[in-house]
């Protein structure tokens, strides 16, 4: 696939700088330093046109943060993200505004995402008026088709978003993004508070307009069951770095590092034999101050002196698939070989 959008090193740290009380303590010679938090640690995609990259790992793992700076909403403090060969980042004027209206996101909570104060109306069709999409006489007839390619009734446009239930107002957010006529779509853990038979009706509806508009999209998830049914290729995150690249059949059916194969052993099924499900031991460590070496290393069965100390690359261990482990290296047994 011709790359639509590429991730290059990609890193984020949220630094709280030091109070006049911390300041003062360090003059008189404390050893206090300002907190940084890696919230993302050198992260490198592409993503195809017309593709859907699932992207997974636990709460805190940096996932939403890497989609919102793709997104446009946060400022890498390293690296570099580039949409149709263009570095977003040194783009200006007409080129900056086209790039952000290209890229799109819906947001997980849409009742916090969706100004309260503001109609259905307004809310859909305020964007692609400023912005001259659609002239203001026609806004209210775009507006409406915009609401019934989302499966919204267009007689609901008056009413507020707290008249709404919670599916109704997720159609609304992906309505909001669709209506300027986005390329490319992020969408941050989208069906995570929905009801199971709601999340297959926005994850269905996904799908069909993926298809109806050629959308490429980025869907960030914590549930790797939901990624699996969406996704051409998933992607695993692990504290701010990505441990696993690979098709979704693949990568469920063979998981690699030592952390994918945790999580999908514990995706549940329908089998009935009996199973014991067991959360990955131990918890996930402070993004503060992440461990030397391998991030998994303190949680991972497999873990030897070598994963203390250095960082295993991202290379590829069979074709399609990547992976970030030193077991890789030293012939271990490995389920992608």
């Amino acid at each position: 696939m011709t790359p639509i959008l590429e991730i290059d090193a990609v890193s984020k740290r949220f630094v709280k700088e030091l109070d006049v009380a911390e300041r003062t303590a360090r003059f008189l010679g404390s050893k206090i330093e300002p907190l940084a938090i890696h919230a993302v640690d050198g992260v490198s995609l592409s993503i195809g046109r017309g593709e859907v990259l699932g992207l997974v790992g636990e709460s805190g793992c940096g996932k939403s943060t890497l989609g919102r700076m793709v997104a446009g909403l946060t400022t890498p403090s390293e690296g570099h993200i580039r949409f149709r060969d263009a570095d977003v980042a040194s783009l200006t004027g007409a080129a900056a505004r086209e790039a952000a209206l290209k890229i799109q996101m819906v947001f997980q909570d849409p009742m916090s995402s969706l100004n309260p104060r503001l109609r259905v109306d307004e809310i859909v069709g305020e964007a692609p008026r400023v912005h001259g999409i659609v002239p203001r006489k026609e806004t209210a007839a775009y507006v409406d088709d915009i609401l019934s390619r989302c499966g919204l009734d267009p007689s609901v446009r008056r009413r507020y978003p707290h008249q709404f239930s919670g599916g109704q107002r997720a159609r609304i957010g992906i309505a909001r993004a669709l209506a300027v006529k986005p390329d490319f779509i992020v969408c941050d853990e989208s069906v995570a508070a929905l009801d199971v038979s709601i999340q297959a009706q926005v994850l269905n509806l996904f799908m069909r307009l993926r298809e109806e508009l050629n959308l490429t999209y980025l869907f960030i998830s914590h549930d790797l069951g939901v990624v699996e049914h969406i996704s051409d290729r998933i992607a695993v995150m692990y504290l701010g770095r990505l441990v696993e690249l690979g098709t979704a059949e693949d990568l469920m059916a063979r998981p690699n590092h030592p952390y994918t194969q945790a999580l999908v052993a514990e995706i549940p099924t329908f089998e009935t034999k009996k199973k014991q499900y067991s959360a990955i031991k131990g918890e996930i460590p402070s993004p503060m101050n992440p461990p030397p070496g391998c991030h998994f290393h303190p949680r991972c069965p497999h873990a030897h002196p070598r994963c203390k100390a250095e960082r295993p690359t991202l290379r590829e261990v069979a074709p399609g698939r990547f992976s970030a482990c030193h077991l890789n290296d030293e012939g271990a047994a490995s389920t992608a070989a």
